[in-house]
């Protein structure tokens, strides 16, 4: 294949043709799973079907089913775009295919999944648009969709219904060393990633028996590592609540009957099911990833000290106020009142109290609520990040670390550095973001940070080391050696 304008690929399902932006070719909505429609609903993700012909990829696949994200008011809204037929698709970009296909792949392969809380978001979406990544390291870049909210982590083991959202990312991993190489990416130089959920999933990912054998690199922004995986108990009850919502209770072809629910009445009720078991402070979603269900074996911490992410490269990193954008916007969290603020920081946590507390007295003039918030970025995001790096890079593996500091000119709201963040200078996206609060205005200088940090992470998934001044690898528990941008 050329690098024409509409540069085709052959791969094990069909052709596929793409488009070429910037010197990168681009193919987009490529199926690696059969639809999940019909009796496929709620069932593990399998190989799509061969087309004849060449099948056009110039343009994403429908996200799959979910509500709006509670993270609009921080990043930008999206218009739906939903649709349970042909959503499991995922997107490559790459800077040289080969030219008839038959050469092996040469180039590293990032992987790369999107968060938005097991509920929401798209690898589709122009906010993850990889050209820029794949032109900077060189490298082949994929997205992809995966399950979300109850048509993913809904937990009915006895039906076989159990993490399909986890399956479906092992789904694509397998779909990328079979097929990678067509695009002139190398299967052996594979680099999983991801942001917020997706970056849990991505160290999941890694750390598998299963899948974790074929990776090499392992990019983590902003992953909730204080939030374990569901109990299964739990989980259990909040499907069995999940279906008395839907009027499905005591129904004997549980099955069958989820699968005839009209996709938006699913969603309705997970919409429900999130207002009854919300708590204070918490970001868990009603359902996500449970612990012992297929891909998620053991808690990570427990995988970690098993070794199971040595030999890895890997970089990690948070944003500097986390919270800010689950917490800036709620009033309830906005004039929460001191004690109870400290009540909420000592139910979430052993010697929560007392961290709370020592918080304050080093910011005297805070109010409770941002006493809360950084009690809570540490708590959810930045106290486990640091935990798996300090463990990796003091059993020799090589580790980088950042903090992305950067806030908003103008920031009305305080969002600092917000969750999400750095999003749009980790794929230099940053014309996709035109009404988001936590980028403000695209000045020369953001762009110009957004140029350093994303060149960095191509960096690394191309060589194993980030290309940034003063970016050393990691020392366990020395501040001095995190990057921070900002």
């Amino acid at each position: 294949m050329t690098l024409s304008e509409s540069p085709v690929v052959t791969i094990e399902s069909g052709g596929v043709r793409g488009t070429v932006e910037d010197g990168v070719a681009a193919f987009r909505g490529i199926p690696y799973a059969a639809s999940p429609v019909g009796g496929r609903r709620f069932a593990a993700p399998v190989p799509h079907p061969a087309w004849p012909g060449v099948r056009d990829a110039d343009r994403p696949g429908p996200s799959v089913p979910q509500g709006p994200s509670r993270l609009e008011a921080v990043m930008g809204p999206r218009t739906p775009d939903w649709d349970e037929d042909g959503c499991l698709t995922l997107n490559v970009w790459t800077p040289r295919p080969p030219a008839d296909g038959s050469a092996p792949g040469t180039l590293p392969v990032l992987v790369w999944f999107h968060g938005g809380g097991f509920t929401s978001g798209s690898g589709g979406w122009d906010w993850y648009d990889g050209r820029h990544l794949a032109a900077a390291g060189r490298a082949v870049v994929v997205t992809a969709n995966y399950r979300l909210g109850p048509l993913g982590y809904l937990y009915l083991p006895d039906l076989g219904i159990e993490n399909l959202g986890v399956q479906d990312q092992a789904a694509v991993l397998a779909w990328v060393r079979r097929n990678i190489a067509a695009f002139g990416g190398d299967p052996g130089s594979l680099t999983v990633g991801g942001q917020s959920a997706g970056a849990f999933s991505a160290l999941y990912l890694a750390v598998s028996p299963t899948t974790g054998p074929s990776v090499n690199r392992v990019i983590t922004q902003s992953g909730p590592f204080g939030l374990a995986p569901q109990d299964p108990e739990e989980a259990s009850d909040h499907a069995r609540r999940f279906l008395g919502l839907l009027g499905l209770d005591g129904v004997r072809d549980r099955g069958a009957a989820l699968r005839a629910v009209p996709a938006d009445r699913v969603l309705a009720a997970y919409q429900q099911l999130s207002r009854d078991v919300a708590r204070p402070g918490s970001v868990a979603p009603p359902m996500y990833p449970v612990l012992g269900a297929p891909g998620m074996p053991a808690t990570w911490q427990q995988a970690v000290v098993d070794g199971r992410l040595d030999g890895k490269g890997l970089l990690t990193g948070t944003t500097r106020n986390e919270m800010t954008s689950f917490f800036a916007f709620d009033p309830r969290i906005r004039e929460i009142t001191a004690d109870r603020a400290r009540s909420v920081a000592a139910g979430r946590a052993d010697g929560g109290g007392e961290r709370y507390d020592r918080l304050a007295a080093r910011r005297p003039d805070a109010t409770p609520a941002d006493i809360l918030t950084e009690f809570e970025t540490g708590l959810v995001f930045r106290d486990g990040t640091l935990a798996i790096a300090d463990r990796h890079a003091a059993a020799g593996n090589p580790t980088y670390v950042y903090r992305f500091d950067r806030a908003p000119v103008p920031d009305p709201a305080g969002l600092g550095a917000a969750h999400c963040a750095e999003l749009p200078f980790f794929f230099d996206t940053f014309d996709a973001y035109p009404d988001s609060p936590m980028l403000g205005e695209a000045t020369a200088a953001v762009r110009s940070l957004g140029d350093t940090f994303s060149r960095a992470i191509a960096a690394f998934v191309a060589t194993g080391r980030p290309a940034a001044d003063q970016w050393h690898p990691y020392e366990p528990a020395d501040p001095a050696t995190v990057r921070c941008f900002g």
